[in-house]
């Protein structure tokens, strides 16, 4: 049996109407989800982001996102090479600073967990410790004790999660009073 025209349309029609049904879960998901950008930070002592979720210091987008400060491994940079979080190098924006004896515990919080191959702390560009992650997935806490030895008076630690699954990292400043 052959259709004419007019028998055509409504079928074509409806194959349309169940493909756009079927393909606009697809479009939503597309559409509404973003790149993963970062899923961890230091919420203590608190770090720049962390203070500025809290609201103690005034920043741009950071406040909204803590956790995304991610950018290429080896940078020795407070946002991750992200202009987007430009506040968080601006040393003079009033951060506070957390006294702390001549060591300390920084405890991370992960929102993804990805397979970690380490977690590295500097002041300038000495690196003070380096804390092994085996290729493997954190736990949604994580807590560190640091040593400062060598150290003393108002310093910036940047502290760094690389993790195994991607080229990146992520990233969090945090202004200590070292008081040895």
């Amino acid at each position: 049996m052959h259709r004419t025209k007019k028998q055509k349309q409504p079928r074509r029609r409806k194959l349309a109407a169940c493909a756009g049904v079927g393909l606009a879960p697809l479009l939503v998901l597309g559409l509404t989800s973003t790149p993963a950008e970062a899923h961890g930070w230091i919420t203590n002592p608190a770090s720049r982001q962390e203070q500025c979720a809290r609201g103690v210091v005034s920043c741009g987008s950071i406040k909204w996102e803590p956790q995304s400060v991610e950018g290429p491994k080896g940078l020795k940079d407070c946002a991750g090479g992200n202009e987007r979080f430009a506040d968080l190098r601006d040393d003079n924006k009033g951060w506070r600073v957390t006294d702390v004896g001549s060591s300390t515990d920084f405890n991370w919080k992960f929102t993804a967990r990805h397979r970690t191959t380490n977690w590295q702390y500097f002041i300038g560009n000495t690196k003070i410790a380096e804390i092994g992650g085996g290729g493997a997935q954190p736990p949604e806490t994580v807590s560190h004790h640091v040593d400062f030895r060598g150290f003393t008076g108002k310093q910036k630690v940047l502290a760094v999660w690389n993790i195994a699954d991607t080229a990146n990292a992520f990233y969090a400043c945090v202004d200590v009073n070292i008081r040895g």
